[in-house]
């Protein structure tokens, strides 16, 4: 498949999903001489004339705006959107977007391969809240089982 990357999607996104999906043609829109600023209304019947088959964006407010609605469904392009939490910047802000679109993108591309029609797909968004993202442990406090005790004697 064909895929245009929308300008809102940061740029190291179009390079790793290209290396995770080799088989299909990935592009971001600053790729592409004369479309960047191209507004979504016109975006979407720009990329179906130069056959791209599936825009991803993450402007999550696309499918209420109805000029917008219209250009997408006359567009016939499947869409995908992911959430980009706007309270978890810089890096981490990168990596939950990242995480999000790579764990879920070849599910929906599959999807999308055998789809009768046009479709219309949010990604579920990973959390990358420190209490949800990892787990520490302090393993004089609460030790994993077989952890050697601290003041325990070599066994012969």
């Amino acid at each position: 498949m064909k895929l245009l990357l929308d300008e809102n999607v940061p740029r190291p996104m179009a390079e790793i999903v290209r290396i995770l999906l080799k088989a299909h043609e990935v592009v971001h829109v600053h790729e592409l001489k004369g479309w960047t600023g191209t507004k979504d209304i016109e975006l979407y019947a720009k990329a179906k004339a130069d056959g791209f088959e599936v825009v991803i964006t993450n402007d999550t407010k696309q499918l209420s705006r109805p000029l917008e609605v219209a250009a997408i469904a006359q567009s016939g392009l499947h869409r995908i959107e992911y959430r980009q939490n706007n309270k978890h910047g810089g890096l981490v802000g990168l990596g939950t977007a990242i995480a999000t679109v790579c764990a879920a993108l070849p599910h929906a591309l599959s999807e999308l391969e055998t789809a009768d029609g046009q479709r219309l797909v949010a990604l579920t968004s990973i959390d990358p809240t420190r209490q949800n993202r990892l787990r520490i442990t302090d393993p004089a406090v609460a030790p994993p089982k077989h952890w050697p005790r601290r003041n325990s004697t070599a066994e012969s």
